[in-house]
């Protein structure tokens, strides 16, 4: 069997059915069956022999496959037992993939620490190593991956070649005064530039998901992201001041530093940013967001813990 046609729906049907598996939607299984679209999230990847590639989600080992023929190594992270098993069977012949089962977060901020630990471990290992990922991720952890991928102890990777739903993307890439514009889109954009590769509808997965998917290409800008003093302040910060998105900047701040700052403190610092008092935070560009960060954190030392 080639590598080609491990992802099929027949094949992934008949070799669920040899076993006596079904897809778990705990874990959010939806495999990508389109075998064109694999590949071209492989492409987007841009894979070579200094990268070590993490890869959440190794299914039926089919997109690692590909990654494992250019890459100097890849770390793939199984939560299902079953599919650990299958994959391991089907990846047998590389000898540069490191397979780990186990769930690749300890909670929603913090990644297991066998993942880091094994990553670092690749990253040592490879000459000249850069760090990707490149994944078509489990829809329910999709955004802590992401997010905890650019402050985790980790180098930050060079780049983030995901498979995410839609709505995902939508909130990755907004703009100011958009539906979709949170903290989740203010903290990536603020180091990042982010580049859509391709639309998906449900029928390229199996089982179907409800909902349209998204190829994205999440690109690090070093320099941007050494210019932000405070990682931790800012991701705090960002989250913070989109917690009550609906309400006025003022107020939402005033609640973010009740237990740091007073109000009279607060309006100072919003009116040194021309921020008057009907200001809301989805109306603040990710520049104004960061400046704003650092004129609270030279007041206030530090967030209040959540």
């Amino acid at each position: 069997m080639t590598k080609a046609n491990r992802q099929t729906i027949s094949y992934l049907r008949r070799r669920f059915g040899q076993v006596g598996l079904e897809p778990n939607a705990r874990h959010g299984q939806n495999f990508l069956i389109d075998l064109n679209l694999i590949e071209i999230l492989a492409e987007a990847a841009d894979i070579g022999p200094h990268d070590v590639v993490l890869e959440i989600g190794t299914g039926m080992g089919s997109l690692t496959a590909l990654l494992a023929e250019k890459a100097g190594k890849v770390v793939t992270v199984e939560i299902d037992q079953h599919l650990h098993q299958l994959a391991r069977e089907e990846l047998e012949q590389y000898d540069n993939v490191v397979m780990i089962k186990q769930d690749a977060l300890k909670n929603k901020n913090h990644f297991a620490q066998p993942v880091l630990d094994t990553v670092r471990a690749a990253l040592e290992s490879v000459p000249s190593a850069q760090f990707k990922l490149a994944a078509n991720l489990p829809y329910n952890i999709a955004t802590p991956i992401i997010s905890n991928l650019l402050i985790c102890e980790l180098p930050p990777p060079i780049s983030m070649t995901v498979t995410i739903q839609k709505e995902l993307a939508d909130r990755i890439m907004a703009a100011p005064n958009s539906k979709d514009y949170g903290a989740l889109s203010v903290w990536i954009q603020s180091m990042c530039r982010v580049e859509l590769v391709r639309i998906l509808p449900p029928t390229v997965f199996w089982p179907r998901p409800k909902v349209h998917s998204a190829i994205i290409k999440i690109i690090l800008e070093p320099e941007r992201r050494a210019a932000i003093p405070d990682l931790e302040f800012f991701h705090q910060f960002a989250r913070s001041i989109f917690f009550h998105r609906r309400k006025f900047l003022r107020s939402v701040a005033i609640s973010a530093f009740k237990e740091r700052l007073s109000k009279p403190e607060v309006d100072a610092v919003l009116q040194a940013q021309g921020l008057g008092p009907e200001a809301r935070s989805e109306q603040l560009s990710v520049d104004q967001f960061l400046e704003l960060s650092e004129r609270f954190r030279a007041v206030a030392g530090s967030m209040p813990e959540p």
